[in-house]
């Protein structure tokens, strides 16, 4: 099966991971596209769900290698397994793509023609979704078995942005979707949807993000595998006449939801020896 990664920079964690991941389970990428780091759409994204001291910190760790070893820090640690090599962590996708020898190639926007030419020459069976643009149908329908990502919440109940908190003060499980997109938000059909396990022990909102992130990485190998050997087939959402889409969360909501997340924490309780 030829797969391609779709991805919002070189320096993305999740994209390294699964590309990773990927070509662990022998399926080497045929290629991936990703936006420039300096991608203006994604810049945006990223201030507003992060804030300007976050991003600031995140483009330091990724350009300058820390002091203990030279080796990059990660913002999400529990991708930390994937990223792991012989001399030391992944820091980008070229980095990730000379070890597995695939092709990388940076776009402004991946509708763009050239962007649409070059994943068609690459003929994928499938394509992975990371991040980046909002696609278009003509990108939608150039792989035969189409387009995957791996939703932060559980479909249909939770589409759109902030699902772990969204999750949270609509009591809804905490968990992750591998879908089908299709030009709709978050309405593809759904392949498969697995709740988060241990999500009671997530220390904050955060914390619950990056768990979310790497558990997605892995379901999505395994998706892949059911789907190159046929034993799993998209199934239609249903529901989806309802007003189930989320936008980005407001602070003073966040902090209901980071409340909503602490009540849910399995107390420790200590084990005299």
């Amino acid at each position: 099966m030829r797969i391609v990664i779709l991805c919002s920079s070189v320096y993305s964690e999740s994209a390294c991971a699964m590309a990773v991941r990927m070509a662990q389970s022998g399926y080497v990428p045929a290629g991936a596209l990703t936006l420039s780091t300096l991608n203006r759409g994604t810049l945006l994204r990223k201030l507003g769900q992060w804030g300007v001291r976050d991003v600031a910190r995140y483009a330091r760790a990724k350009l300058i290698p820390s002091q203990s070893g030279g080796q990059a820090q990660l913002r999400n640690p529990y991708l930390e397994p994937a990223l792991k090599d012989r001399s030391g962590i992944f820091r980008t996708l070229r980095e990730v793509a000379s070890a597995y020898a695939f092709p990388v190639a940076i776009c402004s926007d991946q509708n763009s023609p050239d962007a649409i030419s070059l994943l068609k020459a690459w003929s994928p069976d499938l394509i992975i979704f990371t991040g980046g643009n909002i696609l278009s149908k003509q990108l939608l329908e150039i792989p035969r078995l189409g387009v995957l990502n791996a939703h932060l919440g559980l479909l249909p109940e939770i589409r759109g942005m902030s699902s772990p908190e969204w999750s949270l003060l609509n009591c809804v499980p905490l968990g992750i979707t591998i879908h089908s997109m299709d030009t709709g938000i978050d309405t593809g059909p759904i392949l498969q949807s697995y709740e988060l396990p241990g999500a009671a022990h997530c220390a904050s909102l955060n914390d619950l993000r990056n768990r979310l992130i790497a558990f997605g990485v892995d379901k999505m190998v395994e998706v892949v595998a059911a789907l190159d050997c046929g034993t799993i087939s998209a199934i239609p959402q249903s529901d989806l006449h309802k007003d189930n889409q989320f936008f980005v969360m407001h602070e003073w909501l966040q902090q209901r939801a980071a409340e909503r997340l602490t009540q849910s924490r399995v107390p420790v309780t200590g084990v005299n020896g």
